[in-house]
C-alpha cells in the first residue's frame, strides 16, 4: 500500500508541475518533457496499483509497446508512399519515408545486437567482444536512433495536446495564418481547413471577433494571400468590417508580427487566438512568445496523410535553433556516454 501511496504522490507533483508550466506559457519547450514524465508517471501508478494483477499489466504494456515498435517504421514507410503519390516527390514531402528506413534499420540493428549477445556472449560486459569496432559502432547507431525516436515522440505527444486541450472561447482577435494559394488567387485545401477552423471559432464566439487572415503575395501568387482569404470569409458570410487584413508578411514569425502591429493599433481588450495547421501551432506560439504576443494557439484539420511528414519538418525546426540544437546534443552524448559506461 505504501508504494501505491508513493506512486499516487509523484503521479500527483508531476501533473502539478506541468500544469503550473503550462499555464505560464504553452510554447516552451520544457513542457514537452513534463508532459511526458507525467504521462510515464500515471502509466507507473497504474502498473503499481494493480497489485496482484501487476505481472499481467506490464506483459500487456510490454506487447503494446513491442507492437507499436514494429508497426510505426512500416506505418511510415507506407505514409511515404502515399505522399509521393499525392503530393510528389519533394525531399520535404519523403521526411515520413526516410525516418521510417532509418527506424527500421535501428530496429533491425538492436534486434541482432541482442541476439548476438544472447546465443553468443551472454551479456559479459568484460568480453571484447564489446570492444571491437563493430559492437562500437553498432551500438552507437542504435543509440542515437533511439534517442531521435523519443525525442520525436516526446515531441509528438505534447503537439497532439496542444491540439486537444480545452481552450477559452472568448476571444477579441484571430489571426489566420496564410499558406500558398491555387491558381495563384484560389485558397488551398490546407488554407481552406485554416479558414474553416476561424470561421468555427467567429460563430461560437460571444462576442465575434475580428479575423486577421495574414498572408503576403509571393512571387507565383496574382493576389496577396490575405485577400484570397477575405475573399473566402467573406462568401462564407462574414462581415466585411470583421476582417482586419494583413498582407505584408512572407514568413510565419512576419505574419504574427505585423498582426500584432494591427492589434495594437486598437484600444480596448486584446485577447488572441492564431489559427493554423495543428502541426504548425506549436512553432506559432513559440514566435508569440518571441515577439510578446499574448495569444492561445488554435490547431485546423489536416490531411491524415499529410500529417507525419509535416509533424517531421517541424521538429527539425525547433531543433534547428541553437539552444535546442545543444541540447539535443548534449542529451545524445549523455546517452552514448551512459551506454558504454555500463559496458565498460
Amino acid at each position: 500500500m505504501t508504494h501505491v501511496i508513493i506512486s499516487a504522490l509523484i503521479m500527483m507533483a508531476s501533473w502539478a508541475v506541468f500544469r503550473i508550466s503550462f499555464n505560464i506559457d504553452r510554447s516552451r519547450y520544457r513542457n514537452c518533457y513534463l508532459l511526458f514524465i507525467s504521462l510515464s508517471a500515471t502509466l507507473g501508478f497504474i502498473i503499481i496499483a494493480s497489485g496482484d494483477y501487476m505481472k499481467y499489466t506490464v506483459m500487456v504494456l510490454f506487447c503494446t509497446i513491442l507492437i507499436a515498435l514494429l508497426i510505426v517504421p512500416f506505418f511510415l514507410m507506407f505514409n511515404g508512399y502515399v505522399m509521393i503519390r499525392k503530393e510528389g516527390r519533394r525531399l520535404p514531402l519523403l521526411l515520413s519515408l526516410i525516418l521510417g528506413i532509418i527506424i527500421l534499420i535501428g530496429e533491425i540493428l538492436t534486434a541482432l545486437l541482442m541476439l548476438t549477445n544472447v546465443i553468443s556472449y551472454n551479456f559479459n560486459p568484460g568480453s571484447e567482444y564489446y570492444r571491437s569496432w563493430w559492437f562500437v559502432t553498432i551500438s552507437c547507431i542504435c543509440v542515437t536512433i533511439i534517442y531521435g525516436s523519443m525525442s520525436f515522440l516526446i515531441f509528438m505527444i505534447y503537439t497532439l495536446f496542444l491540439h486537444i486541450v480545452p481552450r477559452t472561447k472568448d476571444f477579441d482577435y484571430v489571426i489566420i495564418h496564410g499558406c500558398g494559394l491555387s491558381g495563384g488567387t484560389k485558397v488551398t485545401k490546407l488554407l481552406q481547413d485554416r479558414l474553416d477552423k476561424a470561421i468555427e471559432v467567429y460563430h461560437i464566439d460571444p462576442t465575434p471577433p475580428k479575423l486577421i487572415p495574414s498572408g503576403g503575395q509571393g512571387p507565383d501568387e496574382q493576389i496577396s494571400e490575405a485577400e484570397a482569404m477575405r475573399n473566402y470569409l467573406l462568401e462564407q458570410g462574414i462581415p466585411e468590417e470583421d476582417i482586419l487584413l494583413e498582407n505584408r508578411s512572407m514568413t510565419t514569425f512576419e505574419n504574427l508580427k505585423y498582426s500584432q502591429e494591427i492589434i495594437d493599433s486598437f484600444e480596448g481588450r486584446k485577447v488572441t487566438a492564431l489559427v493554423s495547421s495543428n502541426y504548425h501551432v506549436y512553432r506559432a506560439l513559440r514566435y508569440c512568445r518571441k515577439i510578446g504576443l499574448k495569444c492561445i494557439g488554435i490547431g485546423s484539420h489536416v490531411a491524415f496523410y499529410y500529417w507525419p511528414s509535416a509533424l517531421i519538418r517541424e521538429y527539425i525546426a525547433i531543433h534547428a535553433e541553437r539552444k535546442h540544437a545543444v541540447i539535443f546534443i548534449l542529451g545524445w552524448l549523455c546517452s552514448i556516454a551512459l551506454v558504454f559506461k555500463i559496458l565498460f
